[in-house]
């Protein structure tokens, strides 16, 4: 009777809270949505992490990253937003030529959660416009603006056949860290399936990157684009926002 008393129970706490599988808490079962975060590696697996570069304001150091991605045969992903995707055309077919994947990061940098339903589509679907028209490849990853995600942004996402992305290691590249710093937040605490966030063009990207990479290559790590790592279909995320692949 016991048993059968706490089943009832759980599944009225369960339905109470709307748990999905897609990621809030209640024994380990998901009651809201959230985006990838980190991707779950079996042992067996090559240790790979993503590095990502946030692209919104300025491009003075976008070609020397393409350049440090090539020179280590690394690669990456640029999360760009609408307006840097208007002032920089040239820029996007360049990182596309070199290989390197192209995610949506809004047309606008708004705080997405606060917008309707329809600015809110409208800022994720034009910029997969423009993207595809610079590029050729139409995006399938999206980033908020600030990591700021809402279960109605997420749906949003998912309707638009895309995956909703953040980042499991923050550099804080933003804040002017220096190379020294940036480098002690990443490289000792770096695991397989880890998505790394940069910003295209803080202060010291140029002399971190390198330095991460060597770091990371030292310890068995390789660098792939988001496409080779985060699942695309057939996935649930946790309530850590670790992606597990379902068999």
């Amino acid at each position: 009777m016991l048993a059968a008393a706490f089943v009832v129970l759980f599944a009225a706490v369960t339905a109470a809270l709307g748990a999905t599988g897609s990621a809030g808490v209640f024994f380990g079962v998901a009651s809201r949505k959230i985006p990838v975060y980190c991707v779950e590696r079996g042992g067996e697996e090559e240790k790979v992490v993503a590095l990502t570069f946030d692209a919104a304001w300025g491009a003075d150091k976008t070609r020397g990253i393409l350049d440090i991605l090539d020179e280590y045969d690394a690669g990456g992903t640029f999360f760009l937003v609408g307006f840097w995707l208007d002032k920089y055309p040239d820029m996007v077919s360049e990182i596309a030529q070199a290989g390197i994947e192209i995610g949506n990061h809004s047309a606008n940098h708004l705080n997405m959660p606060k917008l309707n339903s329809e600015t809110m589509r409208a800022e994720i679907t034009s910029v997969n416009t423009r993207i595809e028209e610079l590029s050729g490849v139409r995006p399938t990853f999206f980033r908020a603006p600030y990591g700021d995600y809402s279960d109605r942004l997420m749906t949003t996402v998912e309707e638009l056949g895309m995956v909703g992305v953040q980042w499991s290691i923050d550099t804080l590249d933003w804040k002017g860290l220096s190379a020294a710093e940036i480098v002690e937040r990443v490289v000792p605490n770096a695991k397989s399936g880890d998505i790394i966030l940069f910003h295209n063009n803080s202060d010291h990207v140029l002399d971190a990157l390198p330095l991460v990479i060597m770091g990371l290559k030292n310890k068995g790590f390789s660098f792939v684009g988001l496409s080779e790592m985060v699942a695309t279909e057939n996935f649930s995320v946790d309530h850590t926002g670790m992606q597990h692949k379902n068999s």
